[in-house]
């Protein structure tokens, strides 16, 4: 069988309703059983079917008990014996009503499968008892405390001396502080080499070359 999903939306919900097939149909027609047959029987709802009596819980009809004429999965009614209204034109039709506002005030066992169905509901509750049953029981296990006294025992012991590997870390540490407190001597600057200073040659220029005209004249 199909599972039905949980659905929140309005609209969705009244397409499932009026969309669903003749199985779920089946199951939404379901009744309350009368407290004396939940004893007798041990099942607490059953689908309605043609030969129950039942008796109308709310409504106008309240209180009329009567037995189950027709059931209408299609619309989801039942229609009851002996409850009709007369129309306009004096004829007399039934009046439906939905199976949530009645209750079942007796079985119509002619049908084997119902009496099958009654069975397999009686069934489940010794199943579950029994699954309850063979469950292992949790057991709790409780911390013992300790008692005060020996807490004070704990207290009252002297301290351990610590170990010598300690002292000596004290005093290393003592002497590394002093030494930090002496003056440091200034640091010696490293001389600098000396760059000896190379004169620039300078540049020869050439010669004038005499003209022709000074040389008659010297001559």
């Amino acid at each position: 069988m199909r599972a039905t999903k949980r659905i929140k939306d309005p609209g969705k919900q009244r397409k499932m309703l009026f969309n669903a097939p003749a199985h779920l149909r089946h199951k939404i027609m379901s009744a309350p059983l009368s407290p004396e047959l939940v004893k007798s029987r041990g099942a607490k709802t059953l689908p309605v079917r043609k030969g129950d009596t039942i008796r109308i819980m709310r409504g106008d009809h309240k209180g009329f008990e009567g037995k189950i004429q027709r059931v209408d999965l299609s619309e989801y009614r039942i229609y009851v014996e002996g409850l009709t209204r007369e129309k306009v034109d004096g004829t007399a039709i039934f009046v439906s009503v939905h199976p949530s506002k009645v209750m079942i005030k007796n079985l119509g066992l002619d049908d084997k499968w119902r009496k099958e169905i009654l069975k397999r509901k009686q069934e489940l509750p010794a199943r579950e008892e029994k699954i309850v049953k063979k469950a292992p029981k949790k057991v709790v296990k409780v911390k013992e405390e300790k008692p005060v006294e020996a807490k004070a025992e704990v207290e009252e012991k002297p301290a351990k001396k610590k170990p010598e590997v300690a002292k000596k870390t004290v005093k290393k540490s003592a002497a590394k502080k002093q030494e930090e407190q002496k003056p440091k001597p200034a640091p010696v600057e490293a001389e600098k080499p000396v760059k000896k200073k190379v004169k620039a040659h300078a540049k020869k220029t050439p010669a004038k070359r005499k003209s022709t005209s000074e040389k008659e004249g010297g001559a």
